[in-house]
Parts: C-alpha cells; sequence; structure tokens
C-alpha cells in the first residue's frame, strides 16, 4: 500500500472509530434536549478525525504537536465540563474522558497497525454500552472476593519479578517463577467460570452454565450436574452438560499449551480434535433428543473463589508434586513412566500433568511423548467424568453418555497412535 493511500485508510479508521463511539453516546443521551447534551455523533467522530489528523501531523512536525494539540483539547474539555456542572448537577465525567480516549485512539492510528486501534475501540464501547450490567455485577461482588482477589494479584505482581527463574531440587525440576507463573493462569481462567456461574448460571441454563463452569472445574460441573440429575429426572440435557464440560476441557488444555510450549500444537490438535469431534456432535444429539427445554428451575452449580491464597499455594505444591515425578517417572521408566503417571494424574486433575509435560518437553522429553501423555491425562479424566454420573445417576439411563465418551476416548487414543 502507497503512502498516500495508507494516510487516507489511517483517517478512516479514526473517523469511523469516532463515529461508532459517537453513535454509543448520542443513543445513550438520546433523551436529551439538543443543546443539553455534553457530546454526541457529530463531536465524537470530529474527535478522532481530529485525533487522526493530528497523529499524522505529528509523524512529520514530531511529537510535541501532538502533545500539544491533546493539552489543548483537554483544557477546552476541562472548562466545559466545569461550565456545564454549574447548570445541572451532573458531575460524571464518563462522556468527557470517552472523547479524550477517541482522540488518542485516532493519533494512535497513524503508528500502530489499525487492527488493534479498532480492537481497544471495541472494548471503550463495551463498557460504555454494559453501564447497569457493570453496576449490578460489582453490587454482587462479595468483599472476601475482593479482597482474595487483592491478595493473590499483589503477591503476584511482588513475586513474579523477584522469583529465580531457574530450577532447583532433583532433577533441577523445581523452576519458582515458571511455578507461580502457572499457578496465576490457571486461578485466572478458572476465575472466568466462577464469576460467571456466580453471576449468570441461574439465568443462562444448564449449557451454559457447564460452560462456564467447566472452566473453573469440569469435574464440580459433572458432580453437581449428577446430583441434579438423580434429585430431578436424567435428561439428555444434564448429560449434554457432562459433554460440554468435557469439550471445555480439552480447550484449556489447549491454552495451557499455547502458554507454555506453543510448539506441541502442532501434533497436539490431531487427537484433540479427534475427541472433540464425537463429544460436540454427541452433545448435539442429545440436545436435539431433549426437545424444547422446560421451565424448570436448576439449583445452580457449587464452586469456590479460585482467588484464594490457599487454593493458589495447594495447586503450586501439586503442580510441582507433578512435574517432579514426571522427570523422575522419565529418568526411570522412560517413556513408559510418563504413560503412567499422565493415567493416574488424569483420575485428579489435567492442569497440572499438561503444565509439566509441556514444560518438560522443550528440554528434556519428545514432543511425540508430551503430547500422548496429555492425551492420555484428557482420556482417563472425561472417562471419570462418565463413571461418575453414571454411579450417582444410574447407569441403564446413563448409556447414551457413556457411549459418546467410549467414543471419544477410542478417537482420542487413534489420535495419539497416529503422531
Amino acid at each position: 500500500m502507497s503512502n498516500e493511500l495508507q494516510i487516507l485508510f489511517d483517517l478512516f479508521t479514526a473517523f469511523g472509530i469516532g463515529l461508532l463511539i459517537g453513535i454509543e453516546r448520542g443513543w445513550k443521551g438520546r433523551a436529551k434536549e439538543e443543546g443539553n447534551r455534553i457530546a454526541g455523533i457529530r463531536t465524537f467522530t470530529l474527535a478522532g478525525i481530529l485525533g487522526g489528523i493530528s497523529g499524522q501531523l505529528s509523524l512529520v512536525t514530531g511529537s510535541w504537536l501532538l502533545g500539544a494539540i491533546f493539552f489543548s483539547f483537554t483544557i477546552m474539555i476541562t472548562v466545559g465540563h466545569y461550565i456545564g456542572t454549574k447548570e445541572s448537577s451532573d458531575i460524571g465525567i464518563t462522556s468527557q474522558v470517552a472523547l479524550l480516549i477517541t482522540f488518542i485512539l485516532g493519533a494512535w492510528t497513524a503508528y500502530i497497525s489499525n487492527i488493534y486501534v479498532f480492537g481497544v475501540a471495541v472494548v471503550v464501547i463495551a463498557i460504555l454500552g454494559y453501564k447497569p450490567e457493570i453496576h449490578k455485577a460489582i453490587k454482587n461482588i462479595e468483599t472476601e472476593e475482593i479482597y482474595a482477589g487483592i491478595k493473590l494479584l499483589v503477591i503476584s505482581v511482588i513475586l513474579l519479578p523477584v522469583l529465580p527463574d531457574k530450577g532447583y531440587g532433583p532433577f533441577e525440576a523445581l523452576n519458582p517463577y515458571w511455578l507461580w507463573w502457572m499457578v496465576v493462569l490457571i486461578t485466572g481462567l478458572s476465575f472466568i467460570g466462577y464469576v460467571s456461574i456466580k453471576h449468570f448460571g441461574d439465568r443462562i441454563g444448564i449449557l451454559l452454565t457447564a460452560i462456564s463452569g467447566a472452566l473453573a472445574s469440569s469435574t464440580a460441573v459433572t458432580l453437581s450436574l449428577a446430583h441434579m440429575a438423580k434429585r430431578t429426572q436424567v435428561t439428555p440435557m444434564f448429560m449434554a452438560g457432562i459433554l460440554i464440560a468435557s469439550a471445555i476441557m480439552l480447550v484449556r488444555i489447549v491454552i495451557e499449551v499455547a502458554v507454555v510450549n506453543p510448539a506441541l500444537l502442532q501434533m497436539l490438535w490431531i487427537p484433540i480434535a479427534a475427541m472433540l469431534t464425537p463429544t460436540v456432535l454427541g452433545t448435539l444429539w442429545l440436545w436435539k433428543s431433549q426437545g424444547k427445554p422446560g421451565n424448570e428451575k436448576h439449583e445452580p452449580l457449587t464452586l469456590h473463589n479460585p482467588f484464594q491464597i490457599s487454593m493458589a499455594l495447594k495447586f503450586g505444591i501439586l503442580l510441582g508434586v507433578v512435574i517432579l515425578l514426571a522427570e523422575a517417572m522419565k529418568e526411570w521408566f522412560g517413556d513408559q513412566g510418563i504413560y503412567v503417571l499422565s493415567v493416574l494424574s488424569g483420575l485428579m486433575d489435567v492442569d497440572a500433568i499438561t503444565l509439566s509435560l509441556s514444560r518438560i518437553a522443550i528440554n528434556n522429553l519428545s514432543e511425540t511423548t508430551a503430547v500422548r501423555g496429555i492425551i492420555l491425562a484428557a482420556i482417563t479424566n472425561t472417562l471419570v467424568k462418565g463413571i461418575l454420573f453414571a454411579f450417582i445417576t444410574n447407569i441403564k439411563v446413563s448409556l447414551k453418555l457413556i457411549l459418546i465418551i467410549i467414543a471419544s476416548c477410542i478417537a482420542g487414543l487413534a489420535g495419539i497412535m497416529v503422531l
């Protein structure tokens, strides 16, 4: 793309960002009379264009010009806000801050890819548009959750920079920096599911509850849905929820491997896709056979806040033990030892063995062995879910779920055999 076309494209992007944010702000203030609104579509669009032009000019004259224009723009908005507060009791500054952000995003188009600028603009629009939902969610947050999250974040921010990034102990398997970074990763993923269940679980139904809950603990989802089914009636909907939880577990594995050792994804996708195929098809089959969902209420899943220091430390210890055992089993028994450990680990947890084998495969383990071990753990854990559901409810009525799970496990085994 020529330089002239790139400039036009950047300015058009700045225009579009201002227009989109302006539409949201204009819609929010649509009930106000003309002249009483702080800023609308035209103002935000012009702010985006001003930012875009300022950014382009700063590439020629230097960053001082962009700073001077932004400073002047800020003074103008501040004065306007001050005058406005004298005439009304509204002292909110959301629209003023949004104007400044619009200007900055417009200027940003001259410096980085427009894709990133549009991505930030979408986040800004979402924050502005979902004000009631955000406020409602904040009201539902408990004090203990805030304190637990702050404690973990503070410890992470303080500890991570100072923790030594090298191996200690037998086989030099224990890396303090890596272990704590993995604790932060897993608790972060789990917290997404925890928040989804707590704040949306009662409204989104069994399947979506299973999706969000599996981000926190797929085993917890299985146990909860099994007990619901036992107290009410075993329906295909509950069994579909178990399959959804298993599918999300596989997605978690992909995310964890992508963070620790992305090179494994070239081989991992084959058995993961093989396991996902019958799982997804089985879910659709059970969903269709259920018919229209009833209006009955289901009990919410019971999950514990993962942003607690005790839970984080327990997972860190578990991860350290698993990675130490993995190194030992590799040293003493070769690949067969890794496979045995994977099966045993899959009985309880998949995250720890996935992270451990991904880490070891960077230097001391073949990628094929690592992927096979991860999938064996996933297969074991999937079988455990089916067994738990059938044991708590009834084997006969859970036959469809068991058959789908067996098909998924066989597909996973076939996937690792071709590696």
